[in-house]
């Protein structure tokens, strides 16, 4: 038993970790394309090293948005629930860890399989996203009163299942963000993303792109997308100072002084961001023609799915754009939030920027900018109210203080919650059987692409 536990253990570590899951891919796809040595340790090393790279400049973003997000909470004088998966997480891990971790696993396996055998051909690589989803079903599924070996399988099958099936939702928006790439969405806040992109169809013109705004020759070096974000989010800490006050932000200083802290902060998540933009360049540049392997050898057709910030350089201007206006309709909903009596859910700047973010590229896509504003603003509600729905059905089991702060995750974890509580294990079973038929469905029928959804395999070639 202790050697099983070991051996799940390592398989946890290495699938949990984005960076070794895409060098491994990288790895198998350049076995199967016959490459020879020296292409196979470049190639296996160049998205591992850019995964790593992406994820420095992600903790560079993450750890300068902390102290922002304090400042407002403090300036403003805000209480309530901040959605954090990496806390919700840890809460779970003392009671679900063996769980959490047999779920990873197999449904790492079930969505390999999928990918092999039906239509749904997107092999899902952010492994830290499907580590967050095994957690939530084995809370949500516990609480609904699943146990044991079948609490895992039915967990394992949903998790490999939507990690083929969320991505081919939306991958007719997400072609048209990358123009020619294929590659797919893998990223739990999908829903939010294919919301925002079809609200940008209604109400803008994809011919008027944020990434054609006219500058004045004056102010050219807006252009230049580091120095723009520097100079946004200088603007933003320093407002946050202001309204938190000196005083509040020398405790968070470390006896720096506040106007400078705020200023070094804005520059220092600026660096995050050319960090990011940078690891996805060397990731694409290794990935993609190492997944022909698998998409030829393996399994035929295969798309990867790969993180949210990976698109981050296809519209840089609607990267800010998105975080803006989502954070925007994170403080809207937190107040609509307040005034029907609900938990406040304080807009956590670290969703509301990559998800954000997210959302402002995909309603850019369909919509230009009014498609980035209106876009990322409604995904700015959708991960406020969602989120407070959430907290009852985690609550179950003592989450009540923290809650998963992304759009599929709290929609998943809404439905069945909810269908477990009315319904108990006949609710779950049919959402199992439902799920079964969609995934069997499609095969019988015939589509313009091998993987559902995705490009038309006849008139076009990558």
């Amino acid at each position: 038993m202790e050697i099983l536990t070991s051996i799940l253990g390592f398989l946890r570590d290495v699938f949990s970790e984005p960076a070794l899951l895409m060098g491994l891919v990288a790895f198998v796809g350049l076995i199967a394309l016959k490459s020879p040595g020296h292409k196979i340790l470049t190639g296996t090393l160049g998205p591992i090293l850019g995964y790593l790279m992406l994820s420095a400049g992600a903790n560079v973003i993450t750890t300068n948005l902390d102290p922002l997000g304090k400042m407002i909470e403090h300036g403003f004088n805000i209480k309530g629930v901040i959605p954090n998966n990496e806390a919700v997480v840890a809460v779970a891990q003392d009671i679900l860890g063996v769980e959490t971790m047999s779920i990873l696993v197999l449904g790492l396996v079930i969505n390999i399989i999928i990918a092999r055998f039906t239509k749904y051909k997107y092999v899902f690589l952010t492994g830290h996203h499907s580590f967050f989803m095994a957690c939530l079903l084995s809370a949500v599924l516990g609480a609904s009163g699943l146990k044991g070996t079948l609490l895992v399988i039915i967990g394992g099958f949903l998790l490999g299942a939507w990690s083929a099936i969320s991505p081919a939702i939306g991958q007719k928006y997400t072609l048209k963000v990358t123009d020619g790439d294929e590659i797919a969405m893998g990223h739990f806040g999908s829903l939010g993303y294919y919301l925002s992109a079809w609200v940008g169809s209604k109400v803008g013109n994809p011919k008027d792109s944020t990434e054609n705004i006219k500058i004045a020759e004056k102010w050219g070096f807006l252009r230049n997308t580091t120095i723009a974000t520097a100079i946004t989010m200088i603007f933003f800490y320093l407002l946050s100072a202001i309204v938190a006050g000196p005083d509040f932000v020398s405790t968070l200083s470390g006896g720096k002084s506040p106007w400078v802290f705020a200023i070094l902060a804005g520059l220092q998540f600026a660096v995050g961001v050319a960090v990011v933009y940078a690891g996805v360049r060397m990731i694409l540049a290794d990935l993609i023609p190492a997944f022909q392997g698998i998409a030829t050898k393996i399994i035929p057709n295969a798309v990867p799915a790969v993180d949210c910030a990976v698109f981050f350089p296809y519209a840089q201007t609607a990267v800010i754009i998105g975080f803006v206006f989502s954070f925007i309709g994170g403080v809207i909903g937190m107040v609509i939030l307040g005034l029907v009596g609900g938990v406040l859910i304080i807009p956590g700047l670290v969703p509301h920027f990559f998800c954000g973010a997210t959302a402002g590229i995909y309603g850019n896509a369909t919509g230009g900018r009014r498609g980035a504003i209106f876009g990322s603003f409604v995904n700015g509600l959708a991960i406020t109210f969602l989120p407070a729905l959430l907290l009852p059905v985690l609550g179950e089991l003592g989450f009540a203080n923290t809650t998963f702060g992304d759009f599929d995750f709290a929609l998943l974890g809404i439905i069945l919650g909810q269908t477990g509580n009315v319904l108990n294990m006949t609710g779950i079973i049919a959402i199992v059987i439902a799920v079964l038929i969609a995934l069997i469905v499609p095969s019988f029928f015939k589509t313009k692409s091998a993987a559902l959804n995705n490009y038309d395999s006849q008139n076009h070639s990558s």
